[in-house]
């Protein structure tokens, strides 16, 4: 046992009558969800109140039919989001997971431009799942009956010697989630060389990268790290079909009325494009004129982001001050400190996750459930868990991370002494 661990033993009452403290207040907060605050949500109440003078675009009357793939102006928006052209974008409803859950559907259902089968006739399926990560991807795989395959992720992205070697020779991998910015829930960024290697290497033809930019403009400071263009490397690469990148407004504007959009190759918007106009008759036009009166362009959007990031920015940075006053000098924590997105995520003893977060919650602080950012919910180790700081008010996220300490202390002396 080492001497800072040997303190934290010694310390054990006055750390479990602390405990017994915050239980007996009464607490009822909740960290369990990377949401929008309400302050936050209120920097885009005009777009209920913006008079739409006109309700054309271009010559689409934006009440009526058409449009399957969205305003040409909404296309364009998310295209110098993620770099690329406004004829590889199409624009849907508020949910980007909604496009990947069907994205994945019709690939099941029909096939993909590249591949010989439909994925339901390839048996013992799989796809690579990073982790942690973000546990609704890994539902909607394991809902469409993939075996889900984990690979370890770092500060660099997911492992690519390991991911090399397992896609290399088996073609039953039919993709991989990849967040690429701000990851959910290590707020980690994937490095140019990892965005190479994912675009170069040797995979099944019909090899599928679910690149979920979900936080792409969700900067906590004016220095955000650099994204390589992932679908730049894949043209040069000769695989211009096996990227699909996803992004929406859902944490910009408001998550239950924003606006998703998905982009590909030419060959893969024209296969989404004929299924989709079998399916609908396009998506809410009105909504997608609203945003663009309201942001006017991609300049307008980030100076809406600027206006996020003061508000969220002071939370993370107290998650930040109160893990390193009472863990940091422990031994028994780790946690990344993210330059963006939504989540910090936390590394604690082996095998007292789950003890944290019952001991939490029977002192009133709901977290995320113990292994929800892993395959299957199964954190091998027992050791993650995710924070998320934006939804509570400040004075909420202080008491809830003062419990949360306590509660990683009291699980570590528990584990010493077992």
């Amino acid at each position: 046992m080492t001497d800072s661990l040997a303190l934290l033993a010694q310390n054990h009452l006055e750390i479990k009558n602390k405990y017994n403290n915050f239980k007996e207040m009464g607490l009822a907060l909740d960290i369990t969800r990377g949401k929008p605050s309400s302050k936050q949500l209120d920097l885009a109440n005009n777009l209920l109140d913006l008079p739409l003078n006109s309700y054309l675009a271009g010559d689409l009357d934006t009440r009526n039919y058409g449009g399957i793939d969205g305003l040409p102006e909404m296309k364009q928006l998310f295209a110098e989001m993620l770099e690329l052209e406004a004829k590889n974008v199409i624009v849907g409803g508020n949910s980007s997971l909604t496009m990947m859950y069907e994205t994945l559907a019709r690939a099941c259902q029909f096939g993909v431009p590249g591949g010989q089968e439909p994925w339901n006739n390839v048996k013992s399926r799989k796809f690579l799942c990073p982790t942690p990560g973000y546990d609704r991807h890994f539902l909607i795989t394991e809902h469409l009956g993939f075996e889900l395959i984990p690979v370890s992720i770092s500060s660099t992205g997911p492992d690519m010697d390991q991911i090399e070697s397992l896609v290399a020779t088996d073609h039953s991998i039919k993709g991989i989630w990849c967040v690429p910015k701000y990851s959910n829930p290590t707020g980690d960024s994937c490095s140019e060389q990892t965005v190479k290697r994912l675009a170069e290497m040797k995979a099944a033809p019909d090899f599928r990268i679910m690149w979920d930019n979900a936080y792409a403009e969700h900067h906590l400071d004016d220095s955000p790290p650099a994204l390589a263009n992932i679908m730049s490397y894949c043209i040069s690469a000769g695989n211009e079909n096996r990227v699909i990148e996803f992004a929406s407004t859902s944490k910009i504007s408001h998550p239950g009325s924003g606006v998703a959009a998905m982009a590909a190759s030419d060959e893969n918007i024209a296969d989404a494009r004929h299924h989709m106009s079998v399916q609908t008759i396009g998506p809410d036009k009105v909504n997608q004129l609203r945003h663009l009166q309201l942001f006017g362009n991609l300049k307008g959007l980030r100076e809406h982001m600027k206006q996020h990031a003061a508000l969220i920015k002071p939370k993370f940075d107290l998650v930040e001050r109160i893990l390193q006053r009472d863990l940091g000098d422990l031994g028994i924590a780790t946690w990344t400190s993210p330059k963006g997105g939504y989540f910090v995520s936390l590394d604690i003893l082996n095998g007292t996750a789950k003890k944290v977060v019952e001991l939490a919650n029977d002192a009133g602080v709901k977290l995320t459930s113990a292994g929800a950012p892993f395959p299957y919910g199964n954190d091998p180790d027992d050791r993650n868990i995710r924070i998320a700081p934006t939804f509570p008010s400040i004075e909420d996220l202080r008491q809830a991370t003062d419990v949360l300490t306590v509660c990683v202390q009291l699980a570590a002396i528990e584990s010493m002494q077992n």
